[in-house]
């Protein structure tokens, strides 16, 4: 393997090429930093000391996790001067007391709260099979730092699909896991109850690295689950296959067949509890009401400077009454408990991490009319997990057009246990 300097110049030479995705990736670029802590890393390896799985790993940070020394601008003009942050956020911290080089800060939709991946301060990444088309977010600059060979593994953060939906849109692989696995210290919040931080890679084995080091776990070595005998809950009925893109429907049937041929039992039954989820957010979700008391004064005084997207959606915070937060948190509180039940006879639910392939950037942007349906399809099946607290990835599925995500949830603090299964099934859709 090529020393981490070599490998860190190659990626701030993709980073600066001046026709390539660099400066919509990048809000921050860290080079004279990330030189130093390659450099060291080349020391350590030099003499045989490793930190762990990650050191001399190159990562991008997206963001809005704090490093100590720079601002967190969370993809807004209105947080453009902000100060330095005073010391790393949570996440930031763990990969760099792993030895990992953190070679800048990534663009994202502002303040994490849409799934197109579009930014109008800091411009938007092109798709990487299609610069026409979104790269999905809010982690975009996340995925195309990855696609675009601008860095090795990604820190992303997921409220309703922002790691898994720009993983399935750039054929990667994005993973959620339970929240309280990675620290949100220092992370510039969405919502208090549905956020969570994790990695995307370009593989399974590089997800897992990643989830041992921001987890704090101690490292051991992946070893793939089989698929054979693996129970696989497809849900029936509702809305989670409704309105498939023929090419995800495709990319998704022809996936389920591959695993069936490998020996997965496809199971499918309704799961009427989803239903019940979206009772529960009918009069607005979480992000809207926790968003709006972040930013409570900020919409008031500088809404100007605002995405108009972002602005629309934190306003559906507005008129919900403590009594009916309240009672969402309790609602939801209970359904928690029981989707664990549902799902404790399966290893994991499958169904495609999005309905639609990513649109193009000029028909999402044309209205907010056009806009919000299509993100509001992309984190569709993606939230599930996060309202109900579970841990979830997305792969890519075997396709010959657009990229497509088939994803794969599992009960709540079973994470390195759907590492494993993910590991086995990428195997299998791999052939």
């Amino acid at each position: 393997m090529k020393k981490a300097r070599e490998r860190l110049e190659a990626c701030l030479a993709k980073a600066g090429e001046p026709k390539g995705e660099g400066q919509r990736v990048f809000i921050r670029l860290l080079s004279e930093s990330a030189r130093e802590a390659a450099d060291a890393a080349d020391q350590r390896t030099k003499r045989g000391i490793s930190l762990g799985p990650l050191d001399g790993t190159i990562v991008s940070i997206k963001d809005l996790f704090d490093m100590a020394g720079e601002p967190t601008t969370a993809g807004a003009k209105v947080l453009k001067n902000a100060p330095a942050a005073i010391v790393d956020s949570g996440a930031a911290a763990r990969l760099r007391a792993g030895g990992a080089v953190l070679i800048g800060k990534t663009n994202l939709s502002e303040f994490a709260f849409h799934a197109m991946g579009t930014n109008p301060h800091f411009g938007t990444p092109g798709n990487a099979h299609d610069r026409t088309r979104v790269p999905g977010g809010s982690s975009s600059g996340a995925a195309i730092s990855l696609t675009d060979g601008m860095a090795e593994i990604a820190l992303g953060s997921d409220t309703a699909g922002s790691i898994r939906v720009p993983a399935a849109l750039n054929g990667l692989v994005g993973f959620k896991p339970t929240q309280k696995r990675v620290s949100l210290k220092g992370a510039f919040p969405l919502s208090f109850t549905l956020d969570s931080a994790g990695p995307l890679a370009r593989t399974v084995a590089d997800a897992h690295a990643a989830d041992s080091v921001l987890s704090g776990e101690p490292h051991h070595a992946l070893h793939a689950q089989a698929v054979n005998g693996l129970r696989l809950l497809l849900p029936k009925g509702g809305f989670t296959l409704e309105g498939l893109e023929p090419h995800v429907a495709s990319a998704f049937e022809g996936a389920l067949a591959r695993l069936a041929g490998a020996g997965a039992h496809i199971i499918e039954k309704p799961l009427p509890i989803f239903d019940a989820m979206v009772a529960v957010q009918a009069r607005a979700g979480f992000s809207p009401i926790e968003a709006l008391y972040i930013h409570r004064e900020r919409i008031d005084k500088e809404r100007e400077h605002m995405d108009p997207v972002v602005a629309s959606r934190i306003e559906r915070g507005r008129g919900v009454t403590a009594i009916e937060y309240l009672g969402m948190i309790r609602e939801r509180a209970a359904l928690v408990q029981e989707i664990d039940e549902v799902l404790a006879p399966y290893d994991a639910l499958v169904m495609p991490t999005s309905p639609i392939v990513a649109p193009l950037i000029a028909d999402v942007l044309a209205s907010l009319e056009a806009f919000m349906p299509k993100t509001l399809a992309l984190i569709r099946n993606p939230i599930i997990a996060n309202f109900f607290d579970l841990c979830s990835v997305s792969l890519p599925a075997p396709t010959d057009g657009l990229p497509v995500g088939i994803m794969f949830t599992a009960r709540h603090g079973h994470d390195k246990r759907l590492l494993a299964i993910a590991a086995g099934i990428e195997a299998v859709l791999a052939t």
